[in-house]
């Protein structure tokens, strides 16, 4: 079970979260970083008291160095500080929750310091997966999924003792806010409507990447990696509840699947007491209040994302790196006002058409592909 933690992107809603868990578990924090909101991580070192507090953009680092001169806490900045907080010797755990490909690098460097790592960023395994998968096993770091779908399928494993007893994994997905509109509604929805998931609270990209089902096949490349299945053993079903939160079925024809209310602390919590289990804070499921719970297939005309995500995957190299940075660059511009909903699709189409694919690609080769794909699209 984790002893101390360095949180990656405290700030933001995994990040916050796992603040919550970590001061209701007893587990002391030696490291925050985030990128810029000052008064929200002087009140997090403040409560905490971590060895560093990282802002990745200088001017707000300079402002937190002021805040904070009375505690004796060390302020940092930049991706240098970032890194040095994802490798501090106090933590076991690292809980990578950066938005984006931005989380790549301190991943890495968390991995080379053997650290666990809690694993919120799944642009991570998207981008690198091959590359950060290996070098975890060779440095000895274990990771743990924090995403609610692998942590369900990493649970439902627990009762596997060969691997090759797993058929198939299957991610429920929400369907997002605009379930069961058709193309011609969704031409014209706004980001304010796109932005209002109907059961989870979470940052304004990842809630766009549901809306548009991106992060459905974002989520099947993360599979990919870390339970090491190609992706026809890889199923997506709608689940408008967000009870299921993802199944595994064997090969005898058993469906294991976890169940629990759309609350990010109990696979955050998992991530940091795995193999133990402890009282903690998240909701408890009460089965006779819940709805009936209803399965659907996703509609790949409506969301083309899902289906440019699965083949990215299936073409593989640094195909999955281009889509993840165009779409983080479309998605931006989607949110700035000037891009349509049906534009984020046409974009990152447009980068995967153009960038040739590097196979079995390196580090740098997966960050030049994803620079590539954003010069592309802005």
């Amino acid at each position: 079970m984790t002893g101390n933690l360095s949180v990656l992107g405290s700030t933001g809603s995994i990040g916050t979260q796992t603040l919550e868990v970590a001061e209701a578990c007893n587990i002391k924090i030696s490291a925050l970083a985030a990128r810029s909101n000052v008064e929200l991580m002087e009140r997090q070192a403040r409560r905490f008291v971590p060895k560093i507090a990282v802002l990745s953009e200088k001017s707000a680092a300079a402002d937190l160095k002021i805040r904070l001169k009375d505690t004796g806490i060390r302020v940092l900045s930049c991706e240098e500080g970032v890194l040095e907080a994802a490798s501090i010797p106090e933590a076991d755990t690292v809980v990578t929750a950066l938005v984006g490909v931005a989380g790549l690098k301190p991943t890495i460097a968390a991995v080379d310091a053997g650290k666990r790592i809690a694993l919120a960023n799944k642009e991570t395994l998207v981008c690198a997966g091959k590359l950060v998968m290996a070098r975890a096993l060779q440095k000895g770091s274990e990771i743990v999924p924090v995403d609610s779908e692998h942590s369900a399928i990493f649970q439902c494993l627990q009762a596997s003792r060969d691997w090759r007893e797993v058929k198939r994994l299957i991610l429920t997905a929400s369907g997002g806010p605009f379930f069961g509109l058709s193309r011609d509604k969704l031409k014209s929805v706004t980001p304010a409507q796109a932005l209002k998931h109907p059961n989870w609270n979470m940052g304004a990209k990842v809630t766009i990447d549901s809306a548009t089902l991106m992060n459905k096949g974002l989520e099947c490349m993360e599979a990919m990696a870390l339970y090491c299945l190609p992706s026809e053993r890889i199923s997506v079903v709608i689940h408008r509840e967000s009870i299921i939160h993802s199944l595994v079925e064997y090969c005898d024809g058993a469906l294991l699947a976890q169940l629990g209310m759309p609350d990010m602390r109990l696979p955050i919590q998992y991530a940091l007491t795995w193999p133990s289990r402890i009282p903690g804070p998240a909701k408890t499921l009460d089965l006779l209040s819940i709805p009936p719970l209803t399965f659907a297939q996703p509609d790949y005309d409506a969301f083309p994302c899902l289906s440019l995500a699965l083949a990215a995957a299936a073409r593989g190299g640094t195909a999955p790196a281009v889509l993840n940075g165009a779409n983080e660059a479309a998605v931006a511009s989607f949110l700035a006002g000037k891009l349509d909903f049906y534009g984020i699709p046409a974009l990152v189409e447009k980068a995967l058409a153009i960038i040739p694919v590097v196979n079995d690609p390196t580090l740098d080769d997966i960050l030049s592909a994803d620079l590539e794909a954003r010069r592309i699209i802005l």
